[in-house]
């Protein structure tokens, strides 16, 4: 294994038993990397069971991991802030309990850290269909499972925020920002979100300069089960990440919670619906079907939006 100066912590959250055998999965692919660790945690949202059989199972397949129970407020933010508490990393990194690390990932993840001005890296999330890609799901939409999607960069490149399931942050970065905000964001299998993009854009307004990177060669595997893969997931997911947008633009602002968004909605997706009508007179019916989930899914998200935008006016002339 390869080391680095800079000392790495790799924090799991966990939540449920039905993600088991995919937890056994991402600890292996740790115990396989080829950037040793200096200490990885496993984070049990709530969950005494787990808790019980992860003590009791895990260490036979990471004996360095340490197990704690979530001392936060119910959710992946509040786990994520134990976490981050009961490490002690320079850098720290984060992996989803359901994604498969590839064996250079956390390598790769790091690297841009030689850099004193890169603050928070993430990588490519690849979708593991276990039920097979539906045919009408497009790739423009792979955010909705929590993955990698059509116009993130395919270079190394500068963005706004990472995709959740495999990212990493400065220590030094998340004490200026302050905590995850546990007040939003997924709490279970409530399809809300959008915890690290408001992260990460408070750290770049609280630190000058910063730099948040996006690593398309640090590649983890993330499991997309089949109760993901249907009409209703899409579009429940859809609403909820219009409805976690407009909170994170009363967190942070208009301009940054809404700056990539400006860019994916105004070149990404139509691009995306242009070439599904081109493929479509050529005979790919399939692909007419994905135009058409593109122009669904975005007004879907921009209901919730709406919605968001509204429910915080309410609350704020409470």
């Amino acid at each position: 294994m390869i080391e680095t100066s800079a000392s790495v912590s790799v924090i799991v959250c966990g939540y449920t038993l039905e993600r088991w055998s995919a937890l056994i999965a991402a600890m292996r692919s740790l115990r396989a990397q080829t950037l040793r660790p200096h200490e990885v945690v496993l984070v049990v949202d709530h969950n005494p069971e787990l808790l019980r059989r992860a003590k009791e199972q895990l260490p036979r397949e990471l004996p360095e991991l340490r197990i704690v129970a979530s001392g936060g407020r119910s959710g992946l933010s509040g786990a994520r802030n134990t976490g981050v508490a009961a490490t002690h990393g320079e850098i720290v990194v984060f992996l989803d309990d359901d994604a498969v690390a590839d064996a250079h990932w956390m390598e790769r993840l790091v690297a841009p850290y030689a850099d004193a001005a890169v603050m928070v890296t993430g990588g490519l999330c690849s979708a593991d269909w276990q039920a097979g890609r539906p045919w009408w799901f497009p790739k423009e939409f792979d955010w909705v499972v929590g993955c990698s999607y059509r116009g993130l960069p395919e270079q190394m490149a500068d963005i706004r925020n990472p995709i959740g399931a495999a990212m990493s942050m400065r220590r030094t970065a998340l004490a200026r920002a302050g905590a995850f905000r546990e007040d939003f964001g997924r709490v279970g299998t409530t399809p809300l979100g959008c915890e690290e993009t408001e992260m990460a854009i408070r750290i770049r307004q609280r630190i000058s300069g910063s730099r948040i990177i996006h690593v398309p060669s640090a590649v983890v595997t993330h499991a997309v089960p089949a109760d993901r893969g249907g009409l209703r997931y899409f579009l429940s997911r859809c609403e909820a990440e219009g409805f976690s947008k407009a909170q994170v633009v009363r967190s942070v602002g208009v301009g940054d919670g809404l700056g990539s968004e400006r860019t994916y909605v105004c070149r990404v997706l139509p691009c995306g619906v242009l070439s599904g009508l081109q493929r479509a007179l050529r005979g790919d019916c399939a692909a007419l079907g994905r135009a058409a989930m593109i122009l669904t899914g975005l007004a879907f998200t921009t209901f919730g939006f709406a919605r968001g935008s509204l429910r915080g006016k309410m609350d704020g002339t409470r």
